[in-house]
C-alpha cells in the first residue's frame, strides 16, 4: 500500500511518463475507466451488450458496491472474494510467493500442488502478504494544488507534496487496521485519498500443480492458443473481534460485504464481458521522445540482461531443486518481462508506433499554436517535459547497473539496513516511506524470510554478473567510492569482492537481525560494519544513490508544475473533436468492457475464441512444460465433463478464452464478469500482438487471455479435487 513520493517522482520524470488517454466513443473496448465514469458510458455499454438499469449501473459505478467491492489488490496482482467466508480467487502465478514460502525440497508445492480439506490446513502466505478492501474515497485535489502553489523551487515543490502526502496518510491511518494511499490522476490534475481495510493474515488454500497452472510454461507466454489453469485460492483472516490482525492460529475468516457469484449461464463468442482490477501503469500518451527511448534502448537492453540472468538460474535449478523452488517466481518474472519487451520492440516496428506517436504530438502542438496565450503556455510545458526526459536518460547505463546490483541478495539487505539507520536519525514524520516506524514490522519479517527466497550461492552469480557489467561502464559513468570498494576492475578484483560479500554477517539469519537497531556510525565506522563485504558496499554506494534520488526529485518538482498544464491542453484538444477521456493506469481500481471475440494473426491465421480440454491431451508430451497430469488425461479420455461444465457448442469443457478487454500489468487475477456481473473467468495473460498495449491500443489485434470458470470448476471437481471450495462458492460438483 506504500507508494513513496520518490516512486511517484520516478514514474513522473523517467522514461515512462504517464498522463491521460483519449479515444473515440465508438472504440468501446479501449479504456481503463475509473468506476465513477461508467454512467457516462451508459450508451456504449448498452451497445456492447450490458443489460443493466440505470440503478444497477450506479451500483457498478460504486467501487465499494456490488460487484466491484469484491475486487482487491494483491501484491502487484488482483484478487476477488468469491464467498462470504473470505475466500479469494487469483492467478496461480500471483500466489507463487506463498507457494514457494511453504515449499521444501521434500514437499514442492509448485510441482505437486496444494489443497486443503479444512481451514486448519490452510497455511500462511507470509507476514508481509496483504490485501486492501476499499473503505472510503476523498477528493483532495484542492489541498494538494494549494500546497504545490505555495512552494518555491522544484525541490520545495516535491517536498511539499511529500510532506502533505505523509500528513494525509498519517491522519487517515490513525484508526488501526487501515491503509491509505494518495493517487494522482491525469498528470496531477486531480488527487484522491483512498482508505482501505488492511488485512494482514492471508492463507494459501489451494493451488493446482504447475503442470496445470502453468501448462505450456514460458513457451506459451503471450501466445494463443493457450491451455493454462492459472488460478489459486487464498483466504483472508482477521482477529476474533473482526478487526485486521497479524497471523494467529485463532484468527477467524474475514466476512466481506461483497463477493462474486459464479456465472450460471454459459459464456459464448460475442458475449459481453467486463473486468475490474488494479493495472499498474500505462503510457498511452507518453511524450514521443520518451517512447522512442524505451523502444530503442530500455526494452532491448533490459530484455537482454533478463535473458542472461534467467539462464544462470535455469542452469543452477537443474542441479539444485532447492534453488529451482526459491527462484521460481524470479525466473518466471524475468522470462515474462524479457519476452514482453522483445515483443513490444517488434510490435513497435511492425505498427510504426514511433511515427504514430510523433504525428499525434505534432497535431496537438499545431492546434495549440492557434490558441493564443493558453496555447503558448502548453507549448512551453511540452518543451520543458522533453528537456526533463532528456535529463532523466543522461546516466541511464549507470542507473540501470547500480540499481540492479544493489537489489541483489545480501547487497540489497545491506542497503535497506543502512538506509534504515540513516532514516532513523530523522523525526519519524520526515522519514522516507518504507522506513518509518510503522514499516519496521514488515521489514523485520522480510529479513527473517530472506533464506526462504534466496540462496547465497545463486546470489553470488547474479552479483558477479552485475559487477562485470559495472566495470564495462565508461570511466565518466563510474562511481569513485564504488571503485575504491571494488579495489580494481579485473577478474581478481571481482572475485575478492564476491568473497568479501560471501563472508558477510548478513548471510547469517541470527546476525542479520542484529543490524536492525544499529545506528549510522556503527555501519560506517564500527569494526563489524566497515570490514563487512555487503555493508561496506552499502556505505560506498549510498551517497550516489541518494544523489540519484535528489536528481529525480528535482525533475519531479519541475514536472509537477508543467505536466498538468500540458495534459489539460491535451484534454481540451481531444474534447474539441468529440472524444472520451480516461486517465492512464496508476495502480487504482479500473474497469474495462468488451466482448468474447476471435482475431486474425499477422500471418492471416484466424484464431478461435475458446480452447478445449482435448487440445491439452494433444499437446501433452510427458515432459515439462507440456506434462499434463494423469488425472487430467484420464478425465478427458473418459469424457467426465459434468452437465454444467461442458459447452454444447464446443462439445467439451472450455479451457481459456479471448476477449477484447483492455488490461495492463497488475490486471493478473482480475475477474472477468458477464452482463449480470457474475464471474465467467480470470485474466492471466494477453496475446503476442498486444504486448505493446501499454503504449498504444489496437482494437483489431489486442486480446486478453482468461481462464474459463468452467475449466477451474472442472479441475476442482475431476482433476485436483476440492469439493469443499465448490460448495463454498455455491457450485457443488455437477453430475457426471
Amino acid at each position: 500500500m506504500r507508494y513513496t513520493a520518490l516512486a511517484r517522482a520516478m514514474a513522473m520524470t523517467g522514461t515512462l511518463v504517464c498522463g491521460a488517454v483519449w479515444v473515440d466513443a465508438a472504440q468501446a473496448v479501449e479504456g481503463l475507466w475509473t468506476p465513477p465514469q461508467l454512467p457516462e458510458l451508459a450508451s456504449q455499454l448498452k451497445q456492447a451488450g450490458l443489460r443493466a438499469t440505470p440503478k444497477q449501473l450506479g451500483q457498478w459505478a460504486d467501487p465499494k458496491g456490488d460487484p466491484l467491492g469484491a475486487v482487491v489488490p494483491l501484491g502487484g496482482c488482483t484478487a476477488s472474494f468469491v464467498s462470504s467466508k473470505g475466500l479469494l480467487l487469483t492467478n496461480q502465478h500471483c500466489a507463487l510467493g506463498a507457494i514457494n514460502l511453504n515449499s521444501t525440497p521434500q514437499r514442492n508445492l509448485l510441482r505437486d500442488g496444494f489443497k486443503t480439506g479444512t481451514n486448519n490446513e490452510e497455511v500462511s502466505a507470509g507476514p508481509n502478504a496483504r490485501i486492501y478492501v476499499l473503505d472510503s474515497v476523498q477528493d483532495v485535489t484542492a489541498k494538494v494544488q494549494s500546497a504545490l502553489t505555495a512552494a518555491g523551487d522544484p525541490l520545495a515543490r516535491i517536498e511539499a507534496l511529500d510532506a502533505l502526502e505523509k500528513q494525509l496518510v498519517a491522519d487517515c491511518e490513525k484508526t488501526p487496521g487501515y491503509g491509505c494511499r494518495l493517487y494522482s490522476y491525469s498528470g496531477g490534475n486531480s488527487y484522491q485519498l483512498q482508505r482501505s481495510i488492511e488485512i494482514r493474515d492471508l492463507r494459501l488454500v489451494y493451488a493446482p500443480p504447475d503442470s496445470i497452472g502453468n501448462f505450456g510454461g514460458d513457451n506459451d507466454n503471450w501466445l494463443w492458443p493457450r491451455h493454462s489453469g492459472d488460478f489459486a485460492f487464498y483466504r483472508a483472516y482477521v482477529g476474533k473481534d473482526g478487526k485486521p490482525a497479524a497471523y494467529a492460529i485463532d484468527n477467524v475468516p474475514y466476512q466481506p460485504k461483497r463477493w462474486l457469484k459464479i456465472a450460471d449461464k454459459p459464456l459464448g463468442a460475442g458475449d459481453f464481458v467486463m473486468l475490474a482490477g488494479f493495472p499498474a501503469l500505462t503510457n498511452r500518451y507518453a511524450m514521443a521522445d520518451d517512447f522512442q527511448a524505451n523502444a530503442d534502448w530500455t526494452y532491448p537492453t533490459v530484455a537482454a540482461h533478463y535473458r542472461k540472468l534467467a539462464a544462470l538460474i535455469e542452469t543452477e535449478s537443474r542441479k539444485n531443486p532447492e534453488i529451482a523452488s526459491k527462484y521460481a517466481g524470479t525466473l518466471r518474472g524475468w522470462q515474462g518481462a524479457a519476452k514482453s519487451y522483445e515483443g513490444q520492440v517488434d510490435s513497435f516496428r511492425r505498427a510504426n508506433t514511433a511515427q504514430i506517436k510523433r504525428d499525434e504530438e505534432t497535431a496537438l502542438l499545431e492546434w495549440l499554436s492557434k490558441k493564443g496565450a493558453a496555447g503558448s503556455a502548453a507549448v512551453s510545458a511540452h518543451a520543458r517535459l522533453v528537456e526533463l526526459g532528456q535529463q532523466a536518460r543522461a546516466q541511464r547505463d549507470r542507473d540501470l547497473v547500480i540499481g540492479q546490483l544493489y537489489a541483489t541478495g545480501s547487497l540489497a539487505t545491506a542497503m535497506q539496513l543502512y538506509r534504515s539507520a540513516i532514516e532513523r536519525a530523522k523525526p519519524d514524520s520526515l522519514r522516507e516511506n518504507g522506513y518509518r516506524q510503522r514499516d519496521q514490522a514488515a521489514f523485520e519479517n522480510q529479513l527473517r524470510q530472506m533464506d526462504r527466497r534466496s540462496d547465497p550461492r545463486m546470489d553470488r552469480q547474479l552479483q558477479n554478473y552485475w559487477l562485470r557489467e559495472y566495470i564495462k561502464l565508461p570511466k565518466e559513468h563510474r562511481v569513485e567510492a564504488l571503485d575504491r570498494w571494488l579495489e580494481g576492475d579485473d577478474d581478481k578484483s571481482i572475485k575478492r569482492a564476491l568473497d568479501r560479500i560471501a563472508k558477510s554477517r548478513l548471510n547469517n539469519p541470527d546476525q542479520r537481525t542484529n543490524w536492525l537497531r544499529a545506528d549510522r556510525l556503527t555501519f560506517e565506522q564500527g569494526k563489524d560494519g566497515a570490514k563487512d563485504g555487503a555493508i561496506g558496499f552499502a556505505v560506498a554506494v549510498m551517497p550516489t544513490v541518494l544523489q540519484m534520488e535528489q536528481e529525480i526529485r528535482s525533475r519531479a518538482g519541475e514536472t509537477l508544475a508543467v505536466r498538468p498544464v500540458y495534459l489539460k491542453a491535451l484534454a481540451d484538444y481531444r474534447k474539441s473533436v468529440g472524444q472520451v477521456a480516461y486517465p492512464d493506469a496508476n495502480g487504482s481500481l479500473r474497469v474495462g468492457y468488451g466482448t468474447v471475440t476471435p482475431y486474425t494473426k499477422d500471418n492471416g491465421a484466424r484464431q478461435l475464441p475458446f480452447t478445449r480440454v482435448e487440445e491439452i491431451v494433444a499437446r501433452n508430451s510427458g515432459a515439462a512444460p507440456f506434462n499434463a497430469p494423469p488425472a487430467l488425461l484420464n478425465a478427458v479420455s473418459a469424457k467426465r465433463f459434468g452437465n454444467a461444465l461442458a459447452d454444447k457448442r464446443l462439445e467439451s469443457v472450455p479451457v481459456n478464452f479471448l476477449s477484447d478487454l483492455d488490461i495492463s500489468g497488475g490486471n493478473s487475477g482480475s475477474p472477468v464478469l458477464d452482463a449480470q456481473g457474475k464471474l465467467v473467468g480470470l485474466v492471466f495473460d494477453s496475446n503476442w500482438e498486444s504486448v505493446s498495449a501499454s503504449w498504444l491500443f489496437d482494437p483489431a489485434l489486442t486480446r486478453t487471455i482468461s481462464v474459463d470458470q468452467r475449466y477451474m470448476r472442472w479441475i476442482l471437481q475431476e482433476v485436483f479435487p476440492a469439493p469443499r471450495l465448490l460448495a463454498e462458492m455455491g457450485v457443488p460438483a455437477s453430475g457426471k
